[in-house]
């Protein structure tokens, strides 16, 4: 990423402590730019560098405008390391220690440099072609002979390690794995709903989704806000599944954040500003689709398992097994319910539009048919629909 390689080289040139390259093979593209940020450049024999034409991950050439801001960064790159004004007579010449033009020709084709290169090809140096135009001060094969040639002779050899820790936090945010955890927390919070009381699934959800999002804010992916998206979706959909009937706007609004939080977390929010600051839509494709389809599956999955799970003989105390038939004296609701349309009584609670009203010093659970009904206002029982009265106020008992 050319905003990566920028923030790279950026750090490399305020460093403090002299920096130096070590090209053992190729510096092209970024490699190219870090190293000219460096104090030194060391090649191993047979090394190159230049080539940092940008390109997509297709390698196909990126529009001019990413070429004149990596023109723009390699050319001050190299004036960064400065020069040495020597005058003759009247002229003034500049002593680039690093030539800019030669930086800047490792992009731009166009450029031409007298006993360099040719116009219509990008500069790409080998060691000793380095080393004659100032931008490779030595070979070496090794570390330890480059240290050598530079008289350093005591030092502590430091070297980066993937360690157990990097090897599980690439295994979790491995996008096949986020999918199976979005699978999980989905599945999870279905297994839950449809048996409140349980435990174990909203604990398999829960862990669920500590295992997805820890990994991407260790790795600084996810950010407060995105975790704080996901949390309040989970919060607004539990809420129109418990406590609102229907399915309306905090459902909808629910499993819109959680997809937003889910997706937002798996992408660099640098990411979605370009060098020029212009919004990157580009970069959620993926995330959205792994999202979207691990949502998909783990519903329907859930779904499915939970038909098999809670009818398995292996599990005979999950589900109640006998049947409760009309012909042995079982109804499917309350009759008493169905007796009650047609009479008045008193809103025990506010209902809006849920709540209890009183019928004859009977209380049921009832639900206003239009608006809200404040306690104490008489009512009258419309109709009973799935054991549920539905009530209007009473206005010729006022």
């Amino acid at each position: 990423m050319v905003n990566v390689a920028d923030s790279i080289r950026t750090s490399i040139i305020n460093c403090d402590i002299p920096v130096w390259a070590f090209i053992d093979n190729q510096a092209a593209s970024a490699g190219a730019l870090i190293s000219i940020a460096c104090d030194r450049i060391y090649m191993r024999r047979g090394g190159s560098i230049g080539a940092a034409t940008v390109v997509n991950q297709s390698g196909e050439v990126q529009p001019d405008k990413y070429q004149s801001f990596m023109r723009s960064m390699m050319r001050s790159t190299a004036e960064a390391h400065g020069h040495d004004t020597i005058v003759h007579g009247a002229d003034t010449t500049l002593r680039w220690r690093r030539d800019p033009r030669i930086a800047e020709a490792m992009v731009d084709p166009s450029i031409s440099i007298e006993g360099i290169i040719d116009s219509g090809k990008v500069l790409t140096f080998t060691a000793d072609e380095a080393m004659a135009h100032g931008y490779c001060e030595g070979k070496a094969e090794s570390v330890e002979e480059l240290l050598e040639q530079a008289g350093v002779a005591r030092y502590t050899m430091v070297e980066q390690r993937i360690t157990a820790l990097d090897r599980i936090l690439g295994f979790l945010t491995h996008p096949t794995v986020s999918g199976i955890l979005i699978m999980l927390i989905v599945g999870g919070l279905y297994f839950e709903l449809q048996s409140p009381g349980v435990g174990f699934p909203l604990l398999a959800a829960a862990t669920a989704a500590l295992l997805y999002f820890a990994p991407l804010y260790i790795e600084g992916l996810a950010q407060h806000w995105e975790l704080v998206l996901f949390a309040v979706g989970v919060v607004l959909l539990l809420v129109e599944v418990l406590l609102i009937p229907g399915f309306g706007v905090a459902g909808v609004s629910g499993i819109i954040l959680m997809v937003c939080g889910l997706t937002l977390s798996m992408v660099d929010n640098e990411l979605f500003r370009g060098f020029d600051g212009e919004l990157n839509l580009s970069v959620l494709i993926v995330p959205l689709c792994v999202v979207v389809l691990a949502l998909f599956a783990g519903l329907i999955a859930a779904i499915y398992l939970s038909q098999k799970f809670f009818t398995s003989k292996l599990l005979p105390g999950i589900s109640m097994g006998a049947e409760l038939t009309e012909t042995e004296g079982y109804v499917g609701v309350d009759t008493a319910i169905k007796s009650q349309v047609g009479r008045r009584g008193v809103a025990l609670s506010v209902l809006r539009p849920s709540g209890k009203v009183e019928i004859d010093g009977d209380v049921f659970d009832a639900v206003a048919e239009r608006g809200y009904v404040e306690q104490g206002r008489p009512v009258q029982v419309l109709r009973d629909e799935a054991g549920q009265l539905y009530v209007v106020e009473d206005a010729a008992s006022v």
